[in-house]
């Protein structure tokens, strides 16, 4: 088990980089308790594969180190991490049992055979293995080999951290729910340190404590779901968590309002004269759709029902914009209005979150 602090740690595949443009993982420092549950989060080539194989060993970081409990690792290879990787796919001994491939690892390492037995039998308990470990791996479905790929990792007792690449891409979506949740309660009780790769917001969010959202090769946020749901604080997290994402407007903001479409919205917050690309954030949740006239002049063009709710794709003054709508709500015609909550509007510069000044209950500053 060990805390893992990422110390001004930076990648580039290119043997001579001249600039930001030229690394895989722009320069990131953290620190992950040990016993957390985390999950790297976002889309194909955004870095997160190349920061995992930089903990795991794979990959030597071009600048700043990785710590083990304050052990610099940077150089050390896999072995001697005593790291274990779950890759996307299961990577087992087909010609072995199940119960063969659970102890491989200790078997290695000159385990005395009856704690061997008891840790397999534990393990298999834990996986919902017990009943296949003497059959054939070969004769298992992607599932059960993922989670015989998983174990092996779990056997190992003084194992630091289990690193989780992509690990349920090749399985069924109607197992994915039951792995994940298998996963979640792993780490309750056995107190590991757990990284999860994954471009899926659901896998990220119902399995780790803290998400560390990425983007052209960095770090733009770390919280836990909550947060990165409330308070994006860039607008890349803002539409790639949520579904669907957080609606994105370019605006002109001056005190208390911004202007959107040439209309008027009414803010939360003061802010100061920005320059720069200035854009208002807020979530489909957060905004209401009414009868023409009450409140900023929109256009329906189609009401999607996903069965979980209703989505409202509107135009507003050529902007696209979505918004939940009840069960219930009817409209007449295409044209309607817009309410937006201005507790729930964020305004970002060139990307970023811009904090503003707090009104009081009076709407005084």
């Amino acid at each position: 088990m060990a805390r893992i602090t990422l110390d001004k740690l930076a990648h580039s595949y290119k043997p001579d980089p001249q600039g930001p443009q030229d690394y895989a993982l722009r320069e990131v420092d953290h620190v992950w308790r040990q016993g957390g549950a985390y999950a790297l989060l976002g889309p194909s080539g955004c870095g997160k594969t190349t920061l995992l194989n930089i903990i795991s060993g794979l990959v030597v970081p071009t600048r700043g180190r990785i710590l083990f409990d304050d052990v610099d690792v940077s150089r050390q290879p896999t072995e001697a991490r005593n790291i274990a990787q779950v890759f996307q796919f299961p990577v087992v001994y087909d010609t072995m049992t199940v119960r063969e491939n659970l102890a491989f690892p200790l078997v290695n390492r000159g385990v005395e055979r009856k704690l061997i037995e008891a840790r397999v039998a534990e393990i298999a308990g834990l996986l919902d293995l017990t009943s296949a470990l003497d059959r054939k791996a070969s004769r298992l479905g992607a599932d059960a080999k993922q989670k015989i790929s998983l174990g092996r990792g779990l056997v190992r007792p003084d194992v630091a951290a289990i690193l989780f690449d992509e690990p349920l891409t090749v399985i069924d979506p109607h197992l994915k729910w039951q792995l994940r949740s298998m996963l979640k309660e792993l780490h309750r009780k056995l107190d590991l340190t757990m990284i999860y790769v994954t471009h899926d917001q659901t896998e990220a969010l119902t399995f780790a404590d803290t998400v560390v959202v990425m983007h052209e090769g960095g770090v733009v946020q770390t919280g836990t779901p909550e947060e990165l749901f409330q308070h994006p604080a860039h607008t890349f997290v803002g539409h790639f968590i949520g579904s669907p994402g957080m609606n994105i407007l370019p605006c002109a903001v001056e005190g208390t309002q911004a202007l959107v479409a040439g209309q008027p919205v009414a803010l939360a917050r003061r802010y100061p004269a920005l320059s720069g690309q200035i854009e208002l954030g807020i979530r489909p949740e957060y905004a209401a759709l009414r009868q023409r006239g009450e409140g900023l002049p929109a256009r329906i063009s189609r009401i999607d029902d996903i069965g979980r709710a209703r989505i409202a794709r509107v135009e507003l003054g050529g902007l696209k914009f979505s918004v939940m709508v009840p069960d219930e709500a009817e409209f007449d015609g295409d044209e309607a209005s817009l309410q937006l909550d201005p507790a729930q509007i964020h305004i970002y510069r060139d990307g970023h979150l811009v904090q503003g000044e707090a009104l009081a209950a009076g709407g005084q500053p």
